[in-house]
């Protein structure tokens, strides 16, 4: 909605756009993907590029509902050596664990 707002129809427009304004040279296949489905995930620096071409914040073009949230996971407790009870990260199937509390 983002490119449609600023006049950007097509992904040659777009990618187009990138090179212009960003120097980023994103496949027809990157740009086709970001124009007709929800890519599960995006490079910072494409996402900066992204706003940076069509002149917008990343607000604009992210839009986050109950879809694109992650449920949380229960933190595991686990004893250490010494007998005291540590608060340690889950492991959600196929994810990586949490960063340290």
């Amino acid at each position: 909605m983002a490119a449609a707002e600023r006049g950007v129809w097509t992904g040659t427009q777009l990618r187009r756009l990138l090179a212009e304004r960003t120097g980023l040279e994103l496949s027809a296949a990157s740009v086709s993907a970001l124009f007709t489905k929800q890519p599960s995930q995006v490079k910072l620096s494409t996402l900066a590029a992204l706003c940076t071409a069509l002149g917008c914040a990343p607000g604009d073009l992210l839009v986050l509902g109950p879809a694109a949230l992650v449920p949380a996971s229960e933190p595991v407790l686990a004893v250490l050596s010494d007998g005291r009870l540590a608060l340690g990260p889950s492991r959600v199937a196929g994810r990586r664990s949490l960063p340290p509390l």
